[in-house]
């Protein structure tokens, strides 16, 4: 049964506290209840911003030309049914005053049809696209695959009938608990195929890029300068932050977005 709007305010009221029982997934038997309940089947990735990718190459045609936001088209191409919500719960719930909170999520698939109209309201093929570059364009990072966590918060399913295009902020982003979450869990949340985000010899150790830019924490001064650990999820915000443009972010060819359409495709069928 589709949850109200009460419920959902409910769960906004829980937000600020998310860290707490994201650290208590550590525990062995509350971390495998937790994944059994709420991230079975999950794979999500997390795609880095177009104008990020480099671009001095010649291309050939220029359409040619290789952006991690063809993932998202492609699947919104692809999907007959497409909502949007009214609010970013992430962002509204912080009370996050850097990001627009009416670029909410988008969802993909037949469960959106069970989704309570007060939330949001369905939208065309085009509306979504609309929706998606007005969320790149203020900066946000697209998040995209199968989160069950959504269909239980929004009291819809199949989970493999309902596809999360997240648009997230560095300050206000649920994922914002990975770096204390169970390792099984965070693994569910990974970074785009032949995404890689590397520290040059640029960089100067100003320590921009560790003062609440990366949302897993994983950039950090060592020895004067930054080091990115294992633990990067490849949005590369921190590309975005550095003043000395030392962090560089590569993306491999068109065969990222096709490996990340063959990761996602089988999870959740959009038509």
């Amino acid at each position: 049964m589709p949850h109200s709007p009460r419920f959902v305010a409910v769960v906004k009221k829980l937000f600020p506290i998310r860290f707490l029982p994201a650290m208590a997934t550590r525990l062995p038997i509350v971390g495998h209840i937790v994944h059994r309940l709420a991230f079975d089947g999950d794979r999500m990735i997390y795609l880095p911003q177009d104008r990020l990718i480099p671009v001095n190459e010649a291309v050939d045609p220029p359409g040619d030309l290789v952006l991690p936001s063809q993932v998202v088209e492609h699947f919104v191409e692809q999907a007959n049914y497409h909502w949007i919500m009214s609010l970013c719960l992430c962002r509204d719930a912080s009370h996050c005053r850097d990001y627009p909170l009416d670029l909410g999520c988008l969802f993909l698939g037949q469960a959106t049809l069970q989704i309570d109209p007060r939330l949001g309201r369905r939208v065309t093929k085009e509306e979504a696209l609309d929706h998606v570059r007005r969320c790149r364009e203020a900066g946000l990072v697209h998040l995209i695959g199968r989160n069950k966590l959504d269909t239980l918060w929004l009291g819809v399913g199949p989970g493999d009938r309902l596809l999360t295009i997240c648009n997230c902020c560095p300050c206000c982003c649920l994922w914002r608990v990975l770096p204390h979450m169970s390792p099984q869990i965070g693994d569910r949340v990974g970074r785009m195929p032949g995404v890689t985000v590397a520290v040059s010899d640029r960089c100067v150790g100003c320590g921009t890029c560790t003062q609440g830019v990366c949302f897993v924490d994983a950039i950090h001064l060592t020895d004067g300068r930054s080091a990115i650990s294992n633990a990067c999820r490849g949005c590369g915000r921190c590309v975005s932050a550095c003043p000395e443009q030392a962090i560089e972010l590569t993306i491999d060819s068109e065969l990222s977005v096709e490996a990340s359409i063959a990761r996602l495709s089988p999870l959740v069928d959009v038509s």
